[in-house]
């Protein structure tokens, strides 16, 4: 039997190619999101030949992480790989954004996050197999104004992820975490996120299939993170370790700052 990955927020984007890039190694899967697209991607997925099981889910929510691993569950099947890379942004100048968008950014991307992993990761430690790929983001390297939840979110599941590998290094030996940590990327989250008015929403993006077969390579090699995509990704990444918190933020909010307050 094949092996099983379970990825999150694989409707398009990123999500999606990793699911395809799963599939091309010889993965069954069962692919999530909380939108209706998720049918056209799992039969476009079935039409390349692979065996896909779709479960439309809210993830922001408790309701929805019961959905998807209840789904997990009478499959009868082992996890064999789980990928969380479902999350959105909420741009714009924190003082004018609505909380309702924030409080579900911060619940997908944080909150039901971290009860999916531990439901997930307690399996896999009862039969000490498996592996587990976080989408973080390079934005987790530095303070992130006009989208400060969203980057601070992204501080978080970094920051989660290598405290559980390291949990898990010595009682767990046979179990992998990796942080994919991707650079702007050609999906849809600037438009989801309110981010096209801005220098890093206008300017040109990685490919998404690309950034998915680097985090799948680094999952693979048990890599504990990887900054993914263009060679200007890693350089920043690396740079702003360098950098004090102001300079971070100051270079940050110079590509996240929407054009329509440069006048401001």
């Amino acid at each position: 039997m094949k092996p099983l990955a379970v990825i999150t927020g694989a409707s398009s984007g990123i999500g999606f190619e990793l699911a395809r890039v799963f599939g091309e190694n010889g993965y069954d899967l069962i692919i999530n999101s909380d939108s209706d697209k998720i049918v056209d991607s799992a039969n476009q997925l079935r039409g390349q030949g692979y065996d896909v099981q779709e479960v439309r889910a809210d993830l922001s929510t408790r309701e929805g992480v019961d959905t998807l691993y209840s789904h997990i569950s009478t499959s009868g099947r082992e996890v064999d790989t789980l990928v969380l890379n479902a999350g959105v942004a909420a741009g714009g100048e924190f003082l004018k954004n609505d909380f309702e968008s924030e409080l579900y950014s911060m619940n997908l991307n944080m909150v039901y996050l971290v009860y999916l992993a531990k439901k997930v990761l307690r399996d896999m430690a009862a039969r000490n197999e498996g592996k587990v790929l976080f989408t973080s983001s390079i934005a987790a390297e530095m303070p992130g104004p006009y989208y400060a939840v969203y980057a601070a979110s992204k501080s978080f599941v970094q920051s989660f992820a290598e405290a559980i590998r390291y949990e898990l290094k010595d009682t767990n030996k046979n179990i992998t975490i990796t942080s994919l940590q991707p650079g702007p990327t050609d999906t849809n989250f600037f438009e989801r996120g309110d981010l096209t008015d801005t220098e890093v929403g206008q300017k040109e993006k990685d490919d998404p299939a690309q950034v998915a077969k680097q985090g799948f390579d680094a999952l693979m090699e048990g890599k504990d993170h990887v900054v993914a995509g263009s060679f200007m990704n890693k350089v920043q990444a690396s740079g702003s370790k360098f950098m004090t918190e102001e300079m971070r933020a100051a270079a940050h909010a110079k590509q996240t700052k929407p054009n329509s307050l440069e006048s401001h």
